[in-house]
């Protein structure tokens, strides 16, 4: 009787057996692997692990495609492969201090001390790294306002230049600012911090602005004293004027009715303290104070009558003893 073996089937291995002989014969390579990888990982992690700050951008060079000029990278992080170059560019409003000579039209050596406030334009940034690169202060915007105020201001002399004639200095400014924001970048001023010239051509350039001034003084006063004697030559036409126009109108008659009017005036006022002798043919009367008792003025028609009976009678050969007697009288009166 023959006998019959069954073999049977042996277990399923299990996946997490499977790993663990996986790992158990790879072991030393899988460690090797791991090494390694965490090696280039710490070497090239600046390459690979880009962070760009507040106020940067950033382009993209590939290794195998070149520049990319239609993406501009924002602030943020970014992982990107290490044979790639990420090239960070600073956005911001920044300051650039520039000195340099020029020549004058005479031959004389003037030192320009200039500040360039610039940034590069953010939407040309690809562009601009393609053609011009990371050091575009340096390679474009320095050279070319060099070259532009180098050129306009070697028509003008030193003392031109040093007054800014006729805004020479603006012109000269206008056309650089013209001539580099062709090159991607934005150059918003150009402040000129000094201009130097020899101390003798200062002095020089400084005494010659003072006599001008002193010119400029001196015609102005000639110019205010001819206006002042044609004021006084008009103010004369028109005293002339009036004189005469009151002289024409001013009669004897006149005269004598304002005298008695004012006669009147100071009769009538008991504050009157003056002594008042009447002058000329018709002799007014005399007013010695309020206190006492004035002679009312006569009328022009008395007046003129009296005139006439003094002058038909003969004159008393006492009156003018009596006369100076009262005149002394009221001298010690009114002394």
């Amino acid at each position: 009787m023959s006998k019959t073996l069954m073999t049977v089937p042996a277990a399923p291995i299990g996946m997490y057996a499977r790993i663990k002989a996986w790992l158990k014969r790879w072991r030393a390579s899988f460690i090797v692997a791991l090494l390694i990888t965490a090696m280039v990982l710490v070497f090239f992690f600046n390459r690979i692990v880009i962070s760009i700050q507040s106020g940067e951008a950033g382009v993209l060079y590939r290794r195998f495609s070149g520049t990319e000029t239609d993406t501009i990278y924002a602030e943020g992080l970014y992982i990107i492969s290490p044979l790639d170059t990420m090239y960070i560019y600073e956005v911001r409003k920044q300051v650039a201090r520039h000195e340099f000579d020029v020549i004058s039209n005479k031959g004389l050596t003037i030192h320009l001390s200039l500040a360039v406030r610039y940034r590069p334009e953010y939407e040309l940034l690809g562009v601009l790294h393609q053609r011009i690169g990371p050091n575009y202060l340096d390679r474009v915007i320095l050279p070319q306002i060099e070259s532009v105020m180098r050129k306009q201001l070697g028509h003008y002399s030193a003392e031109q230049i040093y007054t800014n004639e006729e805004g020479l200095l603006t012109n000269a400014i206008l056309t650089a600012l013209d001539e580099v924001g062709r090159n991607y970048v934005q150059v918003e001023d150009i402040i000129i911090r000094s201009i130097q010239l020899p101390p003798d051509m200062v002095s020089a350039i400084e005494d010659k602005l003072k006599q001008e001034e002193f010119m400029k003084s001196y015609e102005f006063r000639i110019k205010t004293a001819t206006k002042e004697g044609e004021r006084l030559k008009i103010e004369a036409e028109a005293v002339k004027t009036y004189h005469n126009a009151i002289n024409e109108s001013l009669t004897e008659a006149v005269l004598r009715y304002k005298g008695i009017e004012a006669t009147q005036k100071l009769a009538a006022s008991p504050n009157a303290k003056v002594v008042v002798i009447g002058s000329g043919k018709d002799g007014l009367p005399i007013i010695l104070g309020g206190d006492q008792v004035t002679a009312a003025p006569a009328p022009p028609e008395a007046s003129a009558a009296n005139a006439e009976d003094k002058a038909t009678k003969k004159p008393n050969p006492q009156a003018p003893k009596n006369t100076s007697a009262k005149a002394d009288s009221a001298e010690g009166d009114s002394q």
